[in-house]
């Protein structure tokens, strides 16, 4: 869990400041049900460890039935469970919203909990609660997966509801060598597919145009050691292993114009 939770850090300060001064205190728990990491006012430490709301207790369906975290969990969705939905009597006392988290092979990895001691939170008050989580929890996933290809390229995914979670890893050959789960789902992408091999011209761009030409991947290679040498012929030929004279040649081949 470490990887994830380095990742989470940012989002779960951020988190906290939006509901912490309304008697709530944000939860992350592993894939078991256990929170892990939490954020809380000391004010109301004494009480959210009486009730477990703390490091090292066991949420789970199984031990506690009907409950935010427990019940996300195992359904694999966001869900608030108010109140007397709890399953047990000693429950009963809080409002939990909880989304999962999901690692950057698009497996479950966590649940991000909120939950408050307040009697008086209105229907409508737990909904914005609901959906601050949900952005939450994306925002820990993209963080978590920028982190697990950080050598390769991250692209925002197009799919029909996109969203900052819905992200690609390139690598340098342009192969698509990782996928967030929103991304899988939105694509149709599996590992599978992903131990294989997918370019990335093929789900990114016009099926149609999908196909390449090697004198056209070769025209790319030279455009870009032009641009990167500022038009510079003897640096280009130089970076590429050509003589400056086969440069020259390529350039007119392909009608590639120095910039200046």
């Amino acid at each position: 869990m470490e990887p994830l939770l380095r990742a989470a850090d940012a989002s779960l300060d951020r988190l906290y400041l939006a509901v912490g001064g309304i008697g709530c205190c944000v939860i992350l728990a592993d894939r078991d049900g256990i929170p892990i990491e939490r954020r809380g006012a000391s004010a109301d430490d004494d009480t959210f460890d009486e009730w477990g709301l703390w490091t090292g207790t066991v949420w789970s369906e199984d031990s506690e039935g009907t409950n935010g975290i427990g019940t996300c969990l195992a359904d694999q969705r966001p869900v608030t469970i108010h109140r007397d939905q709890h399953f047990f009597s000693r429950n009963t006392l809080l409002s939990c919203t909880t989304a999962p988290v999901y690692d950057h092979e698009g497996k479950l990895a966590a649940a991000l909990d909120v939950s408050s001691c307040r009697s008086d939170l209105t229907e409508d008050f737990v909904n914005l609660i609901s959906v601050t989580v949900g952005d939450a929890a994306r925002r820990i996933e993209a963080d978590n997966f920028r982190r697990a290809f950080s050598n390769a390229r991250i692209l925002l995914a197009p799919a029909t509801e996109c969203s900052a979670s819905t992200l690609l890893a390139v690598d340098a050959d342009d192969l698509v060598v990782g996928a967030t789960r929103s991304a899988r789902l939105a694509l149709g992408i599996t590992q599978q597919g992903l131990t294989k091999g997918l370019p990335a011209a093929d789900i990114l761009g016009d099926s149609a145009n999908a196909a390449e030409e090697l004198g056209e991947a070769e025209r790319g290679v030279i455009q870009r050691a032009i641009t990167r040498a500022d038009g510079n012929v003897s640096a280009a030929a130089q970076t590429l292993g050509i003589s400056r004279a086969t440069l020259h040649r390529k350039l007119a081949r392909f009608g590639i114009r120095r910039p200046h």
